[in-house]
C-alpha cells in the first residue's frame, strides 16, 4: 500500500487497526494459496467453485441459478421505533449489499436500472463490493463507480470479508463515506439520528463496536452498519436500535418457495 495512503488511514483509524487489517489480508492470501491454515471458510477455497459449477451444469441447474442471480427485486421493509425522532418519520434508506460488481454484468445492469428511479433519503452499502477476495481491485472500483453514478447523496458504506482496506481511498473518492468503526450524525431540522459502521467481523475480525458507538450520546437513536449479522448481540448490548447487514445473500441458498436454509453467517 502507498505509504501516504497508509499514513492517512492510520491517522483516522489508529496505527494498530490500519496495520493489523493489512497484515491479516496478507496472511489470509497466504492461507488461501495453501501456506498455512489458521481458519477456514469454504467460500475462499477456490477449487470447490469449479466442482460446484460443474455439478450444477450436469444437473441442469446452473443456468437457472444464473437467471436467479440476475432477477434482482426491490424489497420494502417498514420498521417502527418509538424512539425515532418525529422529523425522521417516513425516513427511507436504500440498502445495497454484496454487489460483487465484477461477477455478473447482467445483474449490474439490472441493479443500475432499478436504483436510478428510486426515492430515498439515505443510501447504505454493507460490503462485499468485489467477487474474489484477493488480487487486483481496480475492476471492482470501476464497477462500483458505475453504480455510484446512479445513487443519490448521501451514501455511506462498510467493508465486507471480500474487500481490502486498500479500496477505501478509491471508494471515498467517488463519494462513498466508508465507516471503519466510526459514526456520523444524520440531521433533519433540529433533530438527528446516528449512523455507525464497523469493519468486517466475519473473516478479518477487525470490528470494534465500542469504538463505533463512542461518539453516540446515550439514548440517541442509532443505526449500525455491519457486513455480517453475526454481531447482533453485541450491537444490541451497545444500544443500537437497528442493525443493517448483508453477507448471507438473503439466506445464501433457498429451498423451493424462497425458504432460506441459513440466515446467519457460517
Amino acid at each position: 500500500m502507498d505509504e501516504d495512503i497508509l499514513h492517512k488511514l492510520e491517522g483516522r483509524l489508529g496505527p494498530l487497526h490500519a496495520r493489523q487489517r493489512l497484515a491479516i489480508e496478507t496472511v489470509r492470501e497466504a492461507q488461501i494459496f495453501g501456506h498455512g491454515l489458521l481458519s477456514f471458510h469454504i467460500e475462499n477455497w477456490y477449487p470447490v467453485h469449479s466442482v460446484v459449477r460443474n455439478a450444477l451444469k450436469l444437473t441442469g441447474l446452473y443456468w437457472r441459478g444464473r437467471r436467479n442471480t440476475e432477477s434482482i427485486l426491490v424489497k420494502r421493509n417498514d420498521v417502527v421505533f418509538k424512539e425515532l425522532p418525529q422529523l425522521f418519520d417516513g425516513f427511507t434508506i436504500l440498502h445495497l449489499s454484496d454487489m460483487h460488481v465484477d461477477m455478473n454484468e447482467a445483474a449490474m445492469q439490472r441493479l443500475i436500472e432499478l436504483v436510478g428511479d428510486m426515492r430515498y433519503d439515505l443510501c447504505v452499502l454493507t460490503g462485499d463490493y468485489r467477487g474474489k477476495n484477493l488480487g487486483p481491485f481496480e475492476a471492482t472500483l470501476n464497477g462500483v463507480a458505475r453504480v455510484r453514478a446512479h445513487l443519490k447523496e448521501p451514501v455511506y458504506g462498510v467493508l465486507g470479508d471480500h474487500d481490502t482496506i486498500q479500496m477505501v481511498p478509491g471508494l471515498e473518492a467517488m463519494g462513498i463515506h466508508i465507516l471503519l468503526n466510526e459514526s456520523e450524525v444524520i440531521v433533519r431540522g433540529d433533530q438527528q439520528i446516528y449512523l455507525a459502521g464497523i469493519d468486517d467481523a466475519h473473516c478479518f475480525k477487525a470490528d470494534d463496536i465500542e469504538k463505533a458507538a463512542l461518539q453516540i450520546p446515550f439514548g440517541e437513536f442509532s443505526i449500525l452498519l455491519s457486513h455480517t449479522p453475526e454481531i447482533y448481540h453485541p450491537a444490541a448490548h451497545a444500544g443500537f436500535n437497528l442493525l443493517l447487514s448483508g453477507h448471507t445473500h438473503g439466506g445464501q441458498i433457498c429451498l423451493p418457495g424462497s425458504i432460506p436454509i441459513i440466515l446467519d453467517a457460517v
